[in-house]
């Protein structure tokens, strides 16, 4: 016989706790425990585009960097094209598109290396910017966050991403627009993420 549910109560929340390094990415917290560890490779060897790398802060409301966070990333490749099996289209062998990133334990910083990836076919036929979608999730979230990437020198494309449009405010959407420059000879993009505060960074509902 059904419960009532008017005595079915809320089950309690559970953050991910001070350990999910250990659980969701121990080689980089150092423990030798997996043969290969998931997601240090996004691109792979042979993927064809601009070879990138993306970096930055994970920061509270009050500026300050959270340094217990854990971040994944998934992408498409330099023609756009997802490694999913419900995504037409092929991509290079040993592309996954998907990596799993931890901030330093003192500075706070995290990165990753991949391929700039080209724009992508979204929903009713609209073509939408370049972009990495981003996750990440630390001690304290309940929920894991959920942001993308947008590309500094994708003026045109981002100004048409249906996505980014979604954003009433322009202040707003800058926050998600990650900032070109080259150091020691590669091409970085600077992408901090701010949890609270007034410069908050755009997070989605999915």
């Amino acid at each position: 016989m059904p419960q009532d549910l008017n005595y079915l109560r809320e089950t309690p929340s559970q953050t991910a706790g001070p350990y999910v390094h250990i659980g969701l990415a121990p080689g980089a917290a150092g423990f030798d425990i997996y043969r290969e560890e998931l997601g240090h490779d996004i691109a792979g060897p042979n993927a064809k585009g601009e070879r990138i790398r993306v970096e930055g802060l994970v920061m509270d409301g009050t500026g300050s960097p959270i340094k217990d966070v854990l971040l994944e990333a998934w992408q498409a490749n330099s023609d756009g094209i997802y490694a999913h099996p419900e995504h037409p289209g092929e991509v290079e062998d040993g592309f996954r598109g998907w990596g799993r990133v931890i901030t330093d334990f003192d500075t706070g910083e995290w990165g990753f290396d991949t391929i700039k990836p080209g724009p992508v076919m979204g929903r009713n036929g609209r073509i939408m910017a370049p972009h990495i979608n981003l996750w990440l999730v630390a001690r304290g979230i309940n929920i894991g966050l959920n942001t993308r990437i947008y590309f500094s020198d994708e003026d045109a494309a981002n100004a048409a991403d249906p996505v980014i449009n979604l954003v009433e405010w322009e202040r707003r959407r800058e926050t998600l627009i990650a900032r070109r420059s080259e150091a020691d000879g590669k091409i970085v993009y600077r992408f901090d993420v701010q949890i609270q505060g007034e410069n908050e960074t755009v997070f989605f509902d999915i």
